[in-house]
């Protein structure tokens, strides 16, 4: 038999579909606070995406899924399989994919190929680039995503049975099958648009096909008329198919709250990022954290919903050219509509491509960074230079600070100056996670140096009598293992799971309710706060203001309107010595004057430590059994020598009989 000869054919853009299912059960048992983080991640992944900051070009979406095969899909577009893979670990980095499980994935690559005389001219190099179908064709490649409301996704292969293979029929009767299929596909120009990837190689099945709609029903009346075609009949396979609804990042929250999608303006939940839209101050060249204004949701998807700033909207009705051995297609002719690529961005290369060293330290500490201050032992810094002037990047670094403050690993990232010299560091609590930066950092205008390595020695473990390990902690991250080796839930590494401030105030407690209720409600409005309390002590000399938050940023951000309230004398993290450690402790009313009378019995205990300054008991101005204790200490290290004390396990133990609900330690210095 005669070797037959494949069509020929172009590549474009790879394909995931990653299609994935919510643990509801997790879900709902999950504390508000990880969901809220959760959810501010999820977005924060999609928005960018949405937006292609990963790469230089690309589009990306994502879909709720109807029925029991999954629940979203997401479905990226991108010119390298790298991008993809990078894409696929991106968002396994989240909180918000610890609630998901891949149901189904799909991998494969935009293609056309020339089965007509016109697409073979093509092929053969006889049409000018600039031509309508040489234009066409590379759109068909380099697809827009449409903002239609449905998708509809399946793989599908061609039947290689004995009497029915499709590629043992010759050119031609392959060339007439696909030309009467796309006549039908072309009657549903305007109701279905379409993308075609072939995937070869790439997955379990020949070709992924992708179908948008405003309308389900345009899409059940195609494929019904084309399961009668001969094409179909005779040589379709079919794999599962997908059914799903567009909806923007932003409504992710909605999505997990069972609300119908798309939601009304009104309705629309806000995003965390949306508190860092009030008042930030202009990013500092010198400072450790920039503040620069923020996109919003809806922000980030002007220009980059379905389709980046251009008009067209891609994958044209079914029976367009150049697309290969599948149901739907056919040449167009050559005043087919061009298309464009999506938005740019930096693509994350997760590979360690900048030089190791073994003096980052050192090098940290001529641009006034100290281990203590900027970082704590064990830490990892990028310290890139870059040849463009230090005032000319500072906002480049900023955004990127902004998305890399979503991810708990991250430190600061910051521009610094030296001798004249511009750097950018980046500090991350984990070399893999400091990888996966890089790779946005290296795209900051003039960088040249690319250097990284280890900030020291993480705080060691020791055995205590029992055989527990303790943590000798040098810094929040190992006093949170303390905690927990106690049985006391501390939360991520900045304290709990939340980041707090506090505000003090020579105001009375009822004044500074007064005065505080319109910020409390004004900060209800965004998904990242957490709560905003007032307490007072029992003589009313001391007043304090704790306001929690899902982020470092939002915090700052509501710290410009905490210090605006009555009598304020001071915050966290002013003057020397360690700062204030918040303990939060909710009481069972039975055991208020217990919880009292014990804390006395400590606070005498603590006034007898190396390092100890004051320590307060004070109240919720609304609920008496709601307490916030403020520690005051010369070092961190001061203050761990008592939580590894029996006197504080023995208050531990105490605790849990006496207690609401658990405590909560926030570290605010």
């Amino acid at each position: 038999m005669d070797q037959r000869k494949p069509p020929a054919t172009e590549e474009g853009w790879y394909a995931l579909h990653d299609c994935r299912s919510i643990d509801w059960d997790a879900w709902r048992e999950a504390p508000q606070r990880v969901r809220d983080r959760a959810l501010s991640e999820g977005i924060g992944f999609l928005d960018a995406y949405e937006a292609v900051e990963d790469a230089e070009e690309g589009q990306t979406a994502v879909y709720t899924v109807m029925g029991h095969k999954a629940d979203i899909m997401i479905l990226h577009l991108r010119p390298t399989m790298g991008d993809l893979d990078a894409a696929e670990r991106h968002f396994e980095q989240t909180e918000f994919a610890a609630f998901t499980e891949q149901e189904f994935s799909y991998v494969s690559v935009t293609e056309a190929s020339g089965y007509t005389e016109k697409s073979r001219e093509y092929f053969e190099g006889e049409v000018d680039d600039d031509s309508g179908l040489a234009q066409y064709i590379q759109a068909r490649l380099h697809p827009d995503v449409p903002d239609e409301e449905f998708v509809c996704f399946y793989p599908m292969s061609k039947r290689r049975q004995p009497d029915q293979n499709w590629y043992d029929t010759s050119f031609e009767e392959r060339a007439a099958h696909i030309k009467r299929h796309g006549d039908i596909g072309r009657t549903y120009g305007g109701d279905v648009n379409q993308m075609i990837a072939g995937s070869i190689g790439f997955d379990d099945w020949e070709w992924g096909i992708t179908l948008w709609s405003d309308d389900m029903r345009h899409i059940k009346e195609l494929l019904t008329e084309m399961r009668f075609d001969p094409s179909t009949s005779q040589f379709a396979e079919f794999g599962p198919f997908y059914v799903g609804r567009r909806f923007d990042p932003s409504e992710l929250p909605a999505v997990l709250a069972g609300q119908r999608v798309p939601t009304d303006d009104e309705s629309v939940p806000e995003t965390p990022a949306d508190v860092a839209e009030h008042e930030h101050a202009p990013a500092d060249a010198g400072a450790s954290h920039g503040h620069a204004d923020e996109q919003t949701a809806s922000d980030a998807q002007a220009g980059a919903h379905a389709g980046g700033d251009t008009d067209s909207h891609g994958g044209t009705h079914p029976g367009s050219a150049g697309e290969g051995d599948h149901p739907h297609s056919e040449e167009s002719s050559e005043e087919a509509d061009s298309g464009s690529s999506g938005s740019s961005g930096g693509r994350p290369d997760v590979s360690a491509d900048f030089e190791e060293i073994d003096d980052a330290a050192q090098r940290l500490g001529r641009l006034g960074l100290h281990e203590g201050d900027a970082y704590d032992a064990g830490d990892y810094a990028l310290v890139f230079h870059s040849s463009a002037d230090a005032e000319d990047i500072v906002d480049d670094v900023s955004d990127l600070e902004s998305n890399f403050d979503h991810y708990d690993r991250h430190v600061q990232t910051a521009v610094r100056a030296d001798s004249g010299q511009t750097y950018v560091v980046s500090i991350w609590t984990a070399k893999d996670a400091a990888e996966t930066a890089a790779g946005f950092l290296k795209d900051i205008d003039g960088v040249d140096e690319q250097l990284g390595g280890s900030l020291g020695e993480g705080a060691e473990s020791e055995e205590t009598e029992d055989g527990s390990n303790a943590q000798t902690a040098e810094s929040s991250q190992s006093i949170r293992e303390t905690l927990e080796s106690a049985g006391v839930y501390a939360g991520q590494p900045h304290g709990e799971d939340v980041y707090a401030l506090v505000v003090y105030s020579e105001a009375d407690a009822a004044t500074l309710d007064e005065e505080a209720a319109d910020l409390r409600s004004a900060f209800d409005r965004y998904d990242t706060h957490v709560q905003t309390t007032v307490y007072g002590d029992t003589d009313g000399d001391l007043s304090a203001v704790a306001s929690l938050w899902d982020t470092e940023d939002a915090a700052q951000t509501a710290s410009d309107y905490l210090t605006d309230l009555p009598g304020v004398v001071g915050r966290h993290g002013e003057g020397d010595g360690f700062g204030t450690m918040g303990m939060f402790y909710t009481v069972k009313p039975e055991y208020h004057e217990d919880f009292v009378e014990k804390f006395d019995t400590v606070g005498g205990l603590l006034e007898e430590m190396d390092g100890h300054r004051e320590t307060s008991l004070l109240f919720n101005h609304d609920d008496e059994n709601d307490m916030f204790i403020a520690s005051q200490w010369d070092s961190q290290e001061d203050a761990m020598a008592f939580f590894r004390s029996d006197d504080f396990s023995e208050t531990v133990d105490w605790g849990r009989d006496v207690l609401a609900d658990r405590p909560r330690h926030v570290f605010l210095a």
